[in-house]
């Protein structure tokens, strides 16, 4: 239900006091304040009033509902608890204030997707969209009493409070699985999850010791065929009349030092049929090229690019893959192989080695100067999946130490990569753990699956709720209340005479000023 004649501006307090702190030290209340999830201000910053943000200019109050008018963020709303009066709120929020309104009538109004979806309409503003105070001032207010606005508040949070226990289990169910998921690959790179398989193969096993002897072979096949390439490339290089840059000589594979005590301190006892090597040595590490709109080129080709956002944990995301100009000559070295293991070089600590394989989804795609990849010796699918889980799982601490941290960025080299431990069971054993990892995984995945929906159903829910209680079907409405009209007329009374009073006391502080001087 609308009513032209009440909006929020209608009944919302204009007079908020937005001089900014004062004394030597402040609470502030800005956009990382709110928990989006929770509606409730959950991180307040107390900060020296020297240093305070340019933004920090509102004192609120208990019962101050908080709407935040960037685009990005207009669903981060609050209501400010009573140990918050007196704090600062960002001028990033648009304060509704009200004496003559329940607060939680107006903090429920907010987040209800009608109200979310209109703000989204009025977004202005490229560099900055956001809506303007008088876009929420201008949305209108569902002409219902007091006691009715209490009924409601009362309903919403009675049902509310059920449904979010129910979000609450879901949300534990899974933070469970994510538990279970890394203890599952924690077991699987232990040699727990194939301990029986083991033993009930181990005739049959081929050594650790075998399969290394098999990818010094390919390794040195796979050198002597790249140098094979470089000298056809030079050749031709040369019959061109040596244009461009001479094709680089392809490095051969050097002795790397052994894995130290220190090292295996950090990383899981092996069983006794599995052996650690450097990743270096069971693949081909090659890096990216760097994004340069001023590099000159004689033959440009554009190609898409892998960045560090494409290269999640475990999974690629390709949705926005962006693309690049090259040197044509200069593409062959950097093309993707079909299961190549990706390894982000950072960002932030989180994104250390984060990785996963290349499927040859794109083709003729390569990577960016921030993303290495490792071609394995052994090649096919199953390994790559084997080095690249064991990445995501015991590579995050490795990283973590051996990571260049700067101010405000963290990365790895492709030294710190090549140097990476990766634990070598049989090929067999490597295809039954791929295999048990698969299969319990798709069941996690479908769990999860299944509590994604349940939780979307819960927000559905919510919003049905909302949309019945300002509709006035939640709770019943008595036909003697106030009538909307008389709820208006008393609010335009109170602030006119709260005006008149004010520009008195303006007027006595002017003639008081000026009788001084």
């Amino acid at each position: 239900m609308k009513d032209k004649n009440i909006t929020l501006g209608d009944i919302s307090d204009t007079d908020i006091n937005r001089s900014g702190p004062s004394g030597a030290e402040f609470v502030y209340v800005d956009i990382s304040s709110v928990d989006r999830s929770s509606k409730t201000i959950i991180n307040p910053k107390k900060l020296k009033t020297s240093k305070a943000p340019s933004r920090a200019k509102q004192h609120l109050k208990s019962g101050d509902v908080l709407v935040s008018m960037t685009r990005p963020n207009l669903n981060a709303v609050a209501l400010v608890p009573p140990t918050l009066t007196g704090a600062i709120g960002s001028t990033g929020f648009h304060v509704l204030r009200s004496k003559w309104v329940e607060p939680k009538f107006i903090f429920y109004l907010v987040q209800s997707r009608e109200f979310i979806d209109d703000m989204s309409l009025r977004v202005q503003g490229a560099l900055y969209p956001a809506v303007r105070p008088a876009d929420i001032s201008s949305f209108f207010l569902p002409p219902f009493s007091l006691s009715y606005q209490r009924s409601v508040v009362a309903r919403l949070e009675e049902l509310f409070s059920e449904l979010d226990k129910g979000i609450e289990s879901l949300k534990t169910a899974r933070e469970q699985l994510k538990v279970y998921r890394q203890a599952l690959l924690k077991h699987a790179f232990e040699g727990k999850l194939t301990e029986q398989w083991r033993k009930d193969n181990a005739d049959k096993l081929k050594t650790a010791d075998q399969l290394l002897e098999r990818i010094k072979q390919e390794r040195e096949a796979r050198y002597q065929q790249q140098l094979e390439a470089w000298k056809v490339a030079v050749k031709l290089w040369e019959v061109g009349g040596k244009e461009g840059k001479k094709p680089r000589k392809p490095a051969g594979f050097k002795e790397l030092p052994p894995i130290d005590e220190t090292e295996l301190d950090v990383l899981p006892e092996l069983p006794q049929t599995w052996i650690y090597r450097r990743l270096a040595e069971i693949a081909q590490i090659g890096s990216g090229m760097s994004v340069s709109r001023n590099r000159k080129l004689n033959k440009p080709v554009e190609v898409p690019y892998l960045r560090v956002a494409n290269v999640q944990r475990g999974s690629l995301a390709l949705d926005e893959v962006k693309t690049m100009l090259i040197e044509e000559g200069q593409l062959e070295a950097l093309l993707l192989e079909k299961w190549d293991v990706l390894f982000n070089e950072g960002g932030d600590r989180d994104k250390l080695g984060r990785g996963w394989i290349w499927e040859s989804q794109i083709e003729r795609c390569i990577t960016q100067n921030h993303v290495f990849r490792a071609t394995t010796y052994l090649g096919g699918e199953v390994h790559s999946k084997f080095v690249s889980h064991w990445g995501n799982t015991y590579g995050q601490n490795y990283f973590d130490k051996g990571g260049k941290q700067t101010t405000n960025l963290a990365s790895i080299n492709k030294t710190v990569l090549s140097m990476f431990p990766i634990p070598v069971p049989s090929e067999e054993e490597q295809e039954q753990i791929i295999k048990e990892l698969e299969e319990k995984m798709s069941t996690l995945d479908s769990f999860e699956m299944d509590i994604d929906t349940s939780l979307t159903k819960s927000e559905a829910l919510r919003q049905s709720i909302l949309k019945k209680a300002f509709s006035g079907q939640l709770v019943p409405q008595d036909p003697n209340d106030e009538p909307a009209s008389v709820l208006l007329e008393r609010i335009a009374k109170e602030k006119e005479a709260a005006a008149v009073k004010a520009k008195k006391a303006k007027t006595v502080k002017k003639r008081t000023k000026k009788g001084c001087t």
